[in-house]
């Protein structure tokens, strides 16, 4: 008998992938989405890990919604979970890769990305852009399930 624990994946471990028009309302429908999720999966995130993908999540599909819409009009948001991390993904179909903007304090918005990335920095995480196979892009974070100790 193995005694080094169970070989499968663990009962929240999965991939789920739902898409949304391109519109203002869909961004608190993505957010209340990924946290019932996360909730009805099971997946043990802290408190401090599922805001920050909430807000994550809130960012990415914002821009989305903002910058992409005129040539991609649905946009998809992808949760990934996996022993040790979760991740969230928005992909649209928008050539354009985005890359983060310094604080203009005399500037309303565009800040978004910068946001994600100090978020995902402070939370032990990765994230990054990428191009898609059908000429888009996708925006990901990954986080530890557990917020990092800093």
């Amino acid at each position: 008998m193995d005694e080094t624990g169970p070989t499968g994946p663990l009962p929240y471990e999965g991939v789920w992938r739902f898409t949304a028009p391109a519109v203002d309302a869909s961004v608190p429908q993505a957010r209340h989405a990924v946290r019932d999720l996360l909730t009805r999966q099971g997946v043990p995130v802290s408190d401090d890990v599922t805001q920050a993908l909430l807000l994550i999540v809130s960012e990415l599909v914002t821009n989305a919604v903002r910058h992409a819409a005129v040539l991609s009009p649905v946009l998809a948001v992808e949760v990934a979970v996996g022993p040790e991390w979760v991740r969230v993904a928005v992909e649209d179909d928008h050539p354009y890769r985005p890359t983060a903007l310094e604080a203009d304090h005399g500037r309303t918005g565009g800040r978004g990305l910068l946001l994600v990335r100090e978020i995902t920095r402070e939370a032990g995480g990765a994230c990054d852009v990428a191009h898609t196979a059908s000429g888009g892009k996708v925006i990901w974070a990954a986080l530890p399930l557990k917020h990092a100790a800093r």
